[in-house]
């Protein structure tokens, strides 16, 4: 900077204002100094620059099961969020849940000083360690139907509203056996989903028929869907399986079989993932707003940077999109 101001014939102070976008530089020599930092190649010192006023403009991103669709897609959202905000995100991906990895990633950007952490996590395994994190600076958790811990900022979409707005799809539709291919029991969101399911039978007067525990690949769908089939006269007429590819991997299961989606079955999916519109036949499923998700993220955190936390925003709400894998009974 100092080198700018002499190339520009100015103070070190008219320097930074121009950089900061002051007002209070004239036209002209606001153009003076931006013609020098071209000439010099000039770019801002993060690091020094973090150390005067403390703020990085770095939010520090840790995902757990980044080859899932459902956080990759929360933190695409989290990343444009943060751009849109002028901030920076730095990213941090475990393979476990657990005490030592979380606290290490949190250890790292601490050190780093970031203004602000966002968790994204489905698992369940783990859970106390959110709570525990370091106070430092805001903490926000991604966790459907989780209540926040310590300081730290739970947000979600609304996976137990999904979960009825399938099930209420498929009985508007006159199905009453519906059976529901779940997620991990160890998964925030695959147990929200089910109580969703779960919910939305018994207000309709319906008895829930027996869960089929998955595991989010297209290959348990492909087994839940032959478990399904030695069933006989139990066979359901509707399933809901509680992601997309799961869904694929049933429908395939089925139709090998000669059984016809949806004439015979009809299958709701979720997440609506890229290409599940070109599934045969097009698979109804809910959809997750992961922009909005991204933005919510961001939101917290900087509500927090201002005083203005809340803990427990208000969950987002998903929309079911129907397609032909499902038809009246």
């Amino acid at each position: 900077m100092a080198d700018v101001a002499k190339a520009a014939g100015v103070s070190h102070q008219t320097v930074s204002r121009v950089l900061n976008d002051s007002p209070a530089v004239r036209p002209a020599t606001k153009q003076r100094v931006l013609q020098a930092v071209t000439e010099l190649g000039y770019r801002p010192n993060r690091a020094a620059r973090t150390l005067v006023t403390r703020s990085s403009n770095t939010i520090g991103v840790v995902t757990f099961g980044p080859e899932l669709y459902g956080p990759a897609s929360t933190l695409m959202g989290v990343e444009n969020a943060a751009r849109d905000a002028g901030y920076y995100v730095s990213l941090a991906t475990m393979r476990t849940v657990d005490a030592q990895s979380v606290r290490s990633a949190v250890d790292h950007f601490i050190a780093q000083n970031v203004d602000g952490l966002i968790v994204v996590t489905t698992s369940i395994d783990g859970d106390e360690t959110f709570s525990e994190l370091s106070q430092e600076i805001p903490v926000v958790v991604v966790g459907a139907g989780r209540k926040p811990g310590g300081k730290e900022i739970s947000v979600a979409v609304d996976q137990a509203q999904g979960g009825r707005l399938a099930v209420e799809h498929l009985m508007g539709l006159g199905h009453e056996k519906i059976v529901h291919i779940a997620g991990p029991e160890d998964s925030y969101d695959a147990r929200a989903r089910r109580e969703g399911y779960q919910e939305a039978m018994y207000t309709g007067g319906l008895q829930p028929l027996p869960v089929v525990v998955g595991d989010w690949s297209s290959e348990r769908g492909y087994e839940a869907g032959r478990e399904l089939l030695t069933r006989g006269s139990d066979m359901p007429t509707a399933v809901f399986a509680s992601n997309d590819p799961m869904a694929l991997g049933l429908v395939y299961a089925l139709d090998e079989s000669g059984v016809r989606v949806p004439h015979d079955v009809s299958v709701v999916g979720f997440d609506d993932v890229p290409g599940s519109a070109f599934y045969l036949p097009p698979l109804t499923t809910v959809r997750q707003n992961f922009e909005e998700m991204g933005r919510l993220c961001i939101a917290s955190v900087l509500a927090a940077l201002d005083g203005r936390a809340q803990r427990f925003p208000d969950p987002i709400a998903p929309e079911l999109v129907a397609r032909t894998s499902t038809a009246r009974r």
